[in-house]
C-alpha cells in the first residue's frame, strides 16, 4: 500500500490556489481533498528510486481556512489516524486580514524525543506546539526558512551510525554526507521531527540555502572551488545537494504557472524516472551557474518578498568578484523595481546579513582588498587563509555588490510610490539583531532595516558571542577603520548603526505587516520551570 515518507508540506498559496508536497515509498496517484470541496491530484515522479509529488490544490476561497487531507492511490494517507495534532489547514488570508511574516534559519535536526537537547529547545518545535494548544489562534502565514535547513557538513551521532553502515567513514567525505542517499536521510532526520512535521504542513514556506546545505564556507573564492573541485568527492557531493535541493525544497517555491512554465519539472514528470535529468540540470548549473536561477518572488498582497541566491551564483574571480552576476544583479533591479507602487512592504531575502557588526564588515572589506592584489601577492596568499579560516565571506566581503543592494535599496525607497518599509531578511550569523542605514547624499522615504535572526536550532561558543558583542562596540568600530585604512579600502555606500540587539538563543523573529504599518517581533524558545518549552518575547517595536 502506498504511503507517506515525507511531508505533506505546504508550500505556496495565494487567493485561490496551493502546492501541497509529499514523497512517498512508492509510485502512485497523490491526491489533496479539502473540507470545501477544493482539491487537487497528481502522479508522483521518481528521482534516485524515491517517489514525490507537488499536488496544485485549485478552487480554494480567498479569506478563509480549510482543513484538508491527503490520499494515496485513494486512500487516507494524512492525517494519521493517531494524530495528537489538528487538523491541518490551507488558509488564504486577504489583504485586510495583513500578513504576518515569520523568519530565521540555522536549525540542526533535533535529537530524538525524550533525548536531551545540546542545543536548547528548537524555536520551531515551540512555534509548531503553540500552534496546535490554540488553532485558531495567532499564526504565521508565511515561514521563511533563510538557509541551512539540513547540514550536511554536521551530521548527527544517528545519521553518523546510518552512513557507517552503507561506506567507509576513513574516506573522503568520512562523516559529511557524500551523495542523493544520504541527503534523503538529512530531511527525514530534520522533518520527521513529529512537531515541526505538522507545522509544515500547516504553515506555508519558502526557503533558501546557504553554505551548510551543501558545504560550510561554500563559494568561498576561486581559490577555494578549484581545491574542492580537485578531490574526487566533491562533485557527486554538490550534484547531490543540487539535486535534492531542487526537489525538497525550491519546486515549492513556485507557483503553478512557474511550474508548468518549467522544462525540468515537465522533464522530470514525464519520464519513468527523472534522475537523469535533473543531475545533468545540477551537473549544468555547477559548471554554468549563470544557466540556472534559484531566487525567486513571492508577491503577498501588498507585500512583496524577492528571495536572493547569495551562494550559487556568484563570481568569484578576484579581478570581478562580485556576489550576484550581472545576469541576477539586473534579475534582481527588475523584480525590485516591477510596479513599484503595487506594494507597501518589500522583503529582500538573503541568507547572508548584508548589514554585519562593523568590525565584521571592515575586516571583510579588508580582506577582499588583501585577496584582491593591494598590498601585494604575499598578502594575497596570507589573505586567503584568512578568508577560509574565519569565513570572510558575507555581503562585505563583496565591496561591489554591497554598494550596488545599497543604491537599489535607496532608488526602491525613495520618491513616489515608494514603500512604507524595506526589510532586509537574513539569519547564518546565530545571534539576531536590527541594524539600520543612513545615506550620506540621499533619505528614503521608505523606513530600511536589516533584521538578522539565527539560529532556529543550533549554538555559538560563548567566545563567538564575547565577539560579537565587541564587533558592534565603539572601539570596535575603530579598529575596523584602521584595518580598512590598511587595505585602501573606499568608504561604504552606507553607514548603520545597530538599534536591536545582539540577542542569543534560538529564536524567531515574525513581521506583522497591515496597511503600511509593520511590527517586528522577536521570540526565543525558553524551557519553562516545569520542563515544558514556551517562545518568549525578547522584543517587539514599530518598523512603520
Amino acid at each position: 500500500m502506498a504511503g507517506l515518507r515525507l511531508g505533506p508540506l505546504l508550500r505556496y498559496t495565494d487567493g485561490s490556489c496551493a502546492t501541497v508536497w509529499v514523497e512517498t515509498n512508492r509510485p502512485c496517484t497523490a491526491e489533496v481533498r479539502c473540507a470545501d470541496g477544493a482539491r487537487g491530484t497528481t502522479r508522483t515522479f521518481q528521482v534516485a528510486g524515491h517517489h514525490y509529488a507537488l499536488v496544485a490544490v485549485s478552487g480554494l476561497t480567498p479569506g478563509t481556512s480549510t482543513e484538508y487531507e491527503v490520499l494515496l492511490d485513494g486512500t487516507r494517507a494524512w492525517p494519521p489516524p493517531d494524530s495528537p495534532f489538528p487538523p491541518s489547514v490551507i488558509s488564504t488570508p486577504t489583504e485586510e486580514d495583513g500578513l504576518r511574516v515569520a523568519f530565521g534559519s540555522c536549525r540542526w535536526a533535533a535529537p530524538p524525543a525524550g533525548g536531551k537537547d545540546p542545543v536548547g529547545p528548537d524555536a520551531l518545535d515551540t512555534l509548531s506546539a503553540r500552534i496546535a494548544a490554540a488553532p485558531r489562534g495567532e499564526r504565521p502565514d508565511v515561514l521563511l526558512l533563510l538557509g541551512d535547513q539540513v547540514y550536511a557538513d554536521e551530521v548527527s551521532d544517528a545519521t553518523r551510525q546510518w552512513i557507517s553502515g552503507r561506506r567507509d567513514l576513513n574516506e573522503a567525505p568520512g562523516e559529511q554526507v557524500a551523495d542523493y542517499e544520504e541527503y534523503t536521510h538529512l530531511y527525514y532526520e530534520s522533518w520527521r521531527d513529529p512537531e515541526v512535521r505538522w507545522l509544515l504542513s500547516t504553515v506555508p514556506s519558502c526557503m533558501i540555502f546557504d553554505d551548510h546545505d551543501v558545504i560550510d564556507d561554500w563559494n568561498t573564492s576561486a581559490a577555494w572551488l578549484a581545491d574542492m573541485r580537485a578531490t574526487d568527492w566533491w562533485r557527486e557531493r554538490l550534484t547531490s545537494g543540487l539535486m535534492s535541493y531542487w526537489v525538497y525544497q525550491q519546486l515549492g517555491n513556485l507557483s503553478p504557472d512557474e511550474l508548468a512554465a518549467d522544462p525540468l519539472y515537465a522533464a522530470v514528470r514525464e519520464t519513468p524516472d527523472g534522475t537523469d535529468a535533473l543531475r545533468d540540470f545540477a551537473a549544468r548549473a555547477d559548471a554554468e551557474p549563470t544557466s540556472v536561477r534559484w531566487s525567486y518572488r513571492r508577491d503577498f498582497g501588498r507585500t512583496r518578498l524577492v528571495m536572493v541566491d547569495s551562494r550559487a551564483g556568484r563570481v568569484l574571480e578576484e579581478d570581478r568578484r562580485a556576489m550576484l552576476d550581472p545576469g541576477e544583479a539586473a534579475w534582481l533591479r527588475e523584480q525590485v523595481l516591477d510596479r513599484r507602487d503595487s506594494y507597501d512592504h518589500l522583503l529582500i531575502g538573503t541568507s547572508l546579513p548584508w548589514l554585519l557588526p562593523h568590525l565584521v564588515h571592515d575586516v571583510e572589506a579588508w580582506n577582499a582588498a588583501m585577496c584582491g592584489g593591494e598590498r601585494g601577492a604575499r598578502w594575497a596568499r596570507r589573505g586567503e587563509r584568512i578568508r577560509r579560516g574565519a569565513d570572510l565571506e558575507h555581503w562585505s566581503a563583496f565591496p561591489s555588490s554591497f554598494d550596488a543592494l545599497a543604491d537599489l535599496i535607496a532608488e526602491a525607497g525613495t520618491g513616489p510610490g515608494a514603500p512604507a518599509t524595506i526589510s532586509v531578511l537574513s539569519g547564518d550569523v546565530h545571534h539576531a539583531y536590527v541594524a539600520e542605514p543612513s545615506w550620506a547624499d540621499r533619505a528614503p522615504d521608505a523606513r530600511v532595516a536589516q533584521l538578522t535572526c539565527s539560529p532556529v536550532h543550533n549554538s555559538v561558543p560563548p567566545s563567538i558571542r564575547l565577539g560579537f558583542r565587541f564587533g558592534w562596540s565603539a572601539l570596535a568600530r575603530a579598529l575596523g577603520r584602521r584595518i580598512a585604512r590598511h587595505g585602501r579600502c573606499a568608504p561604504a555606500a552606507v553607514s548603520w548603526r545597530k538599534t536591536g540587539g545582539p540577542w542569543f538563543g534560538n529564536q524567531l523573529m515574525t513581521l506583522t505587516l497591515r496597511g503600511r504599518s509593520a511590527r517586528l517581533r522577536l521570540e526565543q524558545a525558553r524551557t519553562d520551570r516545569g520542563g515544558g518549552i514556551t517562545l518568549r518575547t525578547a522584543m517587539e517595536r514599530d518598523l512603520a
